[in-house]
């Protein structure tokens, strides 16, 4: 029975999984198996099937990374949203960025479903060391603040902030080892089928879970808890202080992408909320720093409001192809963009 079933899951889009490689402080960033195809697809019945490349250096895109000292580099960094396994390249907001840049400046996308703040510092650093990136993009949404701290998520091969006695905090890293055990469950289509496409891959890792309050908004838990919100507003702070840290890599240079409700009546339900609260905070302490923060939100609202299009799936939180449209545009219009080759 087990030999029929893994030759039906075979012929299936079961989803192939991106096969991330071992972390540790010796091979410190998070990527996937290099050069190869993947199939992505959700749940029992085979929802949202894409298909895509992770290119040489680890990262789904559909360019291979190359050192061009003559040629500018614009790094977006970000978590599933940017890595977008469930969008066509072509349609994601590094991959629209990119066809609009040719032969001016390169486009090179850096993510991982499940990155937080803590870990896009992580692939900032790598974009400006390994690759010379002259500018980032940084997309932020709502679980990124709570969650770039250790009490409340600890994901394998994810940098997290952990706090000192002094209130102060230090990055650290959860290592990811991967043995043989593992690569031989990823070459099985009905394993693969029970880990990823019936989530059990997903349970486990969380610790005090922003999402356990049950309401949501921003895809997170609205929950206000004090303890949340000081972690929350200490993480941001000790982020942007961090990434001003990186040397060659100026305030000026780093455009924020703010996710948002999306919707006038969900910003409406949300006032008071968790994540209206943190982002509100972001935006005041990043500009303040000299950043550039683009708060997606009053596109997304006149969008809709013109169109009433949506901008993620209907089974899923994620952008679909209309929010990194959405996402392009307000990058295309930036301050940033503004002094670059067009």
């Amino acid at each position: 029975m087990a030999i029929f079933l893994e030759l039906v899951f075979q012929i299936l889009p079961v989803a192939s999984g991106l096969r991330s490689l071992s972390v540790s402080t010796n091979d410190p960033v998070l990527r996937y198996s290099p050069n190869r195809e993947y199939t992505y697809s959700r749940d029992w019945n085979f929802n949202m099937i894409n298909r895509g490349r992770v290119n040489n250096a680890g990262f789904i895109n559909d360019q291979d990374y190359v050192n061009v000292e003559d040629e500018p580099l614009l790094a977006v960094i970000g978590d599933s949203y940017i890595q977008a396994q469930m969008v066509p390249y072509s349609q994601t907001l590094q991959g629209r960025l990119a066809t609009t840049s040719v032969r001016k400046f390169r486009v090179y996308s850096f993510a991982a479903s499940g990155a937080p703040l803590s870990q896009y510092l992580v692939y900032a650093r790598y974009a400006v060391d390994e690759w010379g990136a002259d500018a980032l993009v940084i997309n932020v949404v709502g679980n990124d603040f709570d969650e770039s701290h250790i009490l409340y998520k600890s994901l394998p091969g994810f940098w997290y902030y952990h706090s000192d006695t002094d209130r102060s905090l230090t990055l650290k890293l959860t290592p990811l080892e991967r043995g043989g055990f593992t690569s031989m469950l990823q070459r099985s289509a009905l394993a693969r089928y029970i880990f990823i496409n019936l989530g059990l891959n997903s349970l486990g890792y969380g610790r005090l879970a922003s999402a356990a309050a049950g309401q949501y908004a921003g895809n997170t838990s609205t929950s206000t808890d004090a303890v949340r919100m000081q972690i929350s507003l200490r993480v941001i702070e000790t982020f942007l202080d961090d990434l001003q840290q990186i040397p060659g890599l100026a305030p000026d240079k780093v455009l924020f992408t703010l996710d948002g409700f999306r919707y006038p009546e969900a910003a409406n339900a949300g006032k008071g909320t968790y994540f209206e609260e943190v982002r509100n905070a972001f935006i005041a302490r990043a500009r303040a720093g000299g950043f550039e923060v683009s708060d997606l939100d009053p596109l997304f609202f006149s969008t809709h409001e013109s169109t009433f299009e949506h901008f993620e799936f209907p089974m899923d939180g994620h952008w679909n192809s209309n929010g990194h449209r959405i996402a392009y545009a307000a990058v295309m219009n930036s301050r940033l963009l503004s002094s670059w080759p067009r």
